[in-house]
């Protein structure tokens, strides 16, 4: 059976656990991070030299980095959220590597400075500086829903780039981050309460941020 090592509160764990509900897969899960350590004893560095979350490991396959697994999960079980089309696909990929290379940057001082610091020893200038900076980001997203028709990233089919742009959306959304000024973006919202409706969303992403 398949193995996951991952704290349910991880946004990356999130990512796969979404997934694995999507395709009906089963699978055995070990909290492993933070408070739960694991991540650097002798035996999770020999399968993940990095110390992170979350790792999977799938009849002897041991894979690490959360979009690899929707990627591998996606083709091993012929889930049509990976299209099989080249542009499709490669869209896609665009919208992950996008949520690596410039959204996680611009929001974490975001989730990390509203919910992972207390209240009293929070950074608000830095806080603040990270919503306007993940507005921006959300702005581009709201523009292409808007621009394309939806009712997802790329149109009428679900993929799994709607899977982790939604999980950090939850993070944009939520109540547990919001501050002053943050803007409004309709086409992104209604987008966002599309995938609340799935039940792998109601499951692991919509639960309180902690």
């Amino acid at each position: 059976m398949l193995k996951v090592w991952g704290r349910v509160n991880s946004v990356n764990v999130k990512k796969v656990l979404w997934m694995l509900e999507e395709i009906g897969a089963p699978y055995e899960r070990t909290d492993a991070g933070l408070e739960h350590g694991v991540v650097d004893t002798p035996e999770y560095r020999a399968m993940n030299p990095n110390g992170r979350i979350p790792t999977i490991e799938d009849g002897g396959f041991v894979l690490w980095e959360s979009n690899s697994i929707l990627r591998y999960l996606a083709m091993k079980h012929g889930s049509a959220l990976y299209p099989a089309d080249p542009a499709a696909r490669a869209s896609a990929d665009r919208w992950m590597d996008w949520q690596l290379s410039t959204l996680s940057p611009a929001e974490r001082n975001l989730f990390w400075g509203m919910v992972r610091t207390p209240p009293g020893k929070r950074d608000m200038a830095a806080v603040m500086a990270a919503a306007k900076a993940a507005g921006a980001c959300w702005s581009i997203v709201d523009a292409w829903i808007a621009r394309h028709g939806g009712p997802y990233l790329d149109g009428r089919a679900m993929t799994i780039a709607d899977i982790v742009l939604g999980c950090y959306a939850r993070r944009w959304f939520g109540e547990e981050v919001r501050v002053e000024g943050m803007p409004h973006f309709p086409a992104l919202a209604d987008w966002y309460a599309r995938l609340g409706e799935r039940p792998g969303f109601a499951r692991w992403v919509a639960p309180r941020m902690t």
